[in-house]
């Protein structure tokens, strides 16, 4: 660092070194003597106006202003301007050498000021103190390049607490870059920034310029640009200190525009830190910011972070600030991905703030013992309130509950991706909505598709049966290819399995729905439970159509229990046909079918071919992934009407992009033009049935809205323990109970040959919607 002073001075000054060694500076004003001054880079005449202008600008005051000189040394500065009328001087500095010839030369001519022996980034002052703070040099002599910038920074966070709302920070400095760069961002949010040139005498050959940089304390978040408040052309002495002044500047104004724009910025610990974003211990209804969450020399990961303060809430809250980890594969998620969709998760934690990291490809081999660890000194730093009230942060994540797990097959799809088959027993299962007999061990068979980890595509319970029993092998003749079979041999179908080998065997039950939507969709049902009666009486097929084959359990399910079914699933993927037939026990026969093509185009061929034959449609692929089901049946309606037609058709199918905020179905399903084409398939009635799970009221209200236009019966079940929403539509009275009357499920319940419990009837909360 470039330093100011006569010959003698800076022979002086050599033997320091360090300048941030206090015994460095005692042993140099013990050199020095007492009742000498040593002043750092301008002298009072060049200083007195600037010094004054800025600390009369308190003038209006009502009481006097309090000024710290930190750093003071042997500095005559405080005396002049003690005697220019500003009384209320603080001296501090941590040589108490210095210090102490500075008292007794002061203690009977100027007794109100005060001298204090005090390191200047460890200041014992009271928050908000003081009204400016003049810097000779002092950040300057932190800021050695060789030492890095952890004492400057130390040293303005110090200025920063003591300083009071609209108080001024006057900064002497030579304006080196590092220096500069620490003090830009710094006082970036929430400061006025000036900068000045200290007068000095002409000169023929270049010699360093004093700069006073003054630092007004506004409102926290405020961005303002630097402003250079000289004549360049009248700064001569040395160009290329100027020169690098007014780049960095420039390039200081430019970060700020950027900011200022608010435009999606990714904002650091440290700017929330210097209130980028207001002032973090308060909590700011609606406040949301992305950051990235890491912290230099002590974290081991960095996180990209979302911070959201709650916009409102009803209840209390039951943290006043929590940690939501999203996992890699959910982190692609609306949910997760979209503003709307993590306020959702906001309101869903109870949290009055609400820390959203996620986790990618940096986290991999992080257990989340160390992800936890990692994170929690980071996140305090963002916890509203004071630190010594500080109340326990709990961290949540988005996870399925399960205790334990046995994957069985874990297989790529062309067209459907990563697809796992794995056995399961939940943490609690007490608690669930299945209505199944209680195991002491309840486990569970679930396909899932990687692409959506934080959806179940079809969950089955497991029943034991003995070893010894003779098995009914359902799908024990289908595998997913006949290479896997032994030449010679004889295998057992997967969807029997042996326990830990022990003498039983682990079998899908198809006899009960693991899924509470499922058994919301069967519930629906009963809104056309007459013409369902009228129909199994007479013998009649009812043509069902099925979108979306998933495990096969829905189907397999409704074949069993109202055997008049004609039920027709379409599925685009044969591999999930396959694993269907291998792990779950899916079989086929007359009155089950399934066909490997696209479902809207199924539907389409559907209203120019009149009936199913036993011969199998043939369907055109397409780019989306769907599912179909669909059922038609001719019969002698109640209101006399013998050639009317019933038809159902279920829309069960996922969408291959999680992002859109639509997971079920895919947004191909719920256009008009499908919606049309189902409308004119079902004809004279019958019953449309959608699985809709989307979190984004502004998504499921479109739907809602299209189908009210298409139908002109429209009726709801929302699942209060899932995300899943059962829409059920008809264009036609005739079928329709539209009362819901209890009359209704009694018809159903008798013409089913499975019954579901009580806890699965969910009739009574399907709502009218048109």
């Amino acid at each position: 660092m470039a330093k100011r002073g006569g010959g003698e001075d800076l022979e002086i000054l050599e033997t320091l070194g360090d300048f941030t060694s206090k015994e460095n500076w005692d042993k140099f004003f013990t050199l020095r003597g007492a009742g000498d001054s040593f002043e750092w880079y301008a002298e009072w005449p060049a200083l007195r106006d600037p010094f004054v202008a800025e600390l009369s600008s308190f003038s209006a005051a009502d009481t006097p202003i309090q000024i710290l000189v930190p750093g003071c040394g042997s500095s005559r500065v405080s005396e002049y301007l003690y005697d220019a009328g500003f009384r209320q001087i603080t001296n501090i500095d941590f040589s108490k050498v210095v210090v102490s010839d500075m008292l007794r030369r002061y203690v009977r001519s100027r007794p109100e000021m005060r001298w204090r022996v005090m390191d200047m980034t460890d200041m014992q002052f009271a928050d908000e103190f003081f009204d400016a703070i003049l810097d000779k040099g002092g950040l300057d002599a932190l800021m050695e390049p060789e030492l890095g910038s952890k004492l400057g920074k130390k040293y303005l966070k110090e200025v920063k607490r003591v300083l009071k709302f609209g108080g001024r920070y006057l900064c002497l400095t030579l304006a080196e870059s590092h220096v500069l760069g620490l003090l830009f961002s710094e006082f970036r949010f929430g400061w006025d920034t000036s900068i000045y040139a200290i007068p000095q005498e002409p000169c023929n050959k270049p010699t360093f310029q004093t700069f006073m940089v003054t630092v007004v304390k506004e409102k926290l978040g405020a961005l303002n640009p630097v402003r250079s408040l000289f004549d360049h052309s009248a700064v001569n002495c040395n160009a290329k200190q100027v020169h690098a002044l007014n780049n960095a500047v420039e390039d200081e104004n430019k970060i700020r525009s950027n900011y200022s724009t608010g435009a999606d910025i990714l904002y650091s610990l440290e700017d929330l830190q210097l209130g980028a974003i207001g002032n973090l211990k308060e909590l700011l209804p609606g406040r949301r910011c992305q950051l990235i969450l890491d912290e230099q020399g002590s974290s081991l990961y960095t996180y990209k972070t979302v911070l959201l303060d709650a916009r409102q809430q009803p209840d209390p809250f039951l943290y006043h600030c929590g940690v939501f980890i999203v996992p890699k594969t959910r982190a692609y998620e609306w949910l997760f991905t979209s503003e709307e969709g993590q306020w959702v998760v906001v309101e869903s934690s109870k949290a009055a703030r609400l820390i959203m990291v996620f986790l990618d490809s940096r986290h991999t081999h992080a257990s989340m013992d160390d992800i936890q660890k990692d994170l929690s000194p980071l996140v305090k730093n963002l916890a509203p309130g004071n630190p010594e009230d500080e109340a326990r942060i709990p961290f949540m994540m988005a996870n399925d509950g399960v205790k334990q797990r046995n994957i069985l097959q874990n297989v790529v799809s062309t067209i459907t991706g990563p697809i796992i088959v794995e056995d399961v027993i939940y943490e609690d299962v007490d608690g669930d909505n299945t209505g199944l007999t209680s195991l002491d061990t309840k486990t569970f068979r679930l396909l899932t598709f990687e692409r959506s980890l934080g959806l179940v595509q079809s969950e089955a319970l497991l029943t034991r049966e003995p070893k010894s029993n003779p098995v009914e092998s359902v799908g024990k003749k289908n595998s997913l290819s006949s290479k896997s079979r032994k030449k010679g041999g004889k295998k057992r179908s997967d969807s029997d399995k042996l326990i830990d080998g022990s003498r039983s065997i682990l079998k899908v039950d198809h006899s009960c729905l693991a899924s509470s939507y499922h058994s919301g969709i069967v519930s629906g049902f009963a809104l056309i439970a007459s013409a369902l009666e009228i129909a199994a009486s007479s013998k009649e097929k009812v043509r069902t159509i099925i979108v979306g084959l998933g495990a096969g359990l829905l189907p397999m399910f409704l074949h069993g229990c109202l055997p008049f079914l004609e039920i027709e699933v379409v599925e685009l993927d044969p591999l999930i046909l396959d694993l269907a037939r291998k792990y779950f026990g899916f079989t086929e026969d007359k009155q089950l079918k399934v066909h490997i093509g696209d479902g809207i185009q199924f539907i389409k061929n559907a209203n120019i071919v009149p009936s199913p034959s036993d011969t199998k449609h043939k369907v055109d692929d397409s780019k989306t992934v769907s599912r179909s089901h669909d059922g038609k049946v001719k019969k002698t309606l109640a209101n006399g009407n013998s050639n009317a037609e019933i038809k159902i058709v279920i829309i069960d199918a996922d969408s291959s992009d999680m992002s859109s905020g639509l997971a079920c179905p895919p947004a191909d399903f719920v256009e008009e033009s499908f919606l049309l084409c189902v409308k004119k398939f079902l004809a004279e009635g019958g019953l449309f049935i959608i699985n809709l799970v989307s979190r984004s009221p502004a998504i499921r209200e479109m739907i809602v809205s299209r189908m009210k236009v298409v139908f002109g019966h429209l009726f709801s079940l929302e699942l209060e323990e899932d995300v899943n929403e059962i829409l059920f539509a008809s264009s036609s009275e005739a079928f329709i109970h539209v009362d819901n009357s209890p009359e209704a499920w009694t018809q159903l319940k008798n013409i089913m040959k499975v019954h579901l419990p009580e806890r699965q009837m969910l009739m009574q909360k399907i709502k009218c919607l048109k």
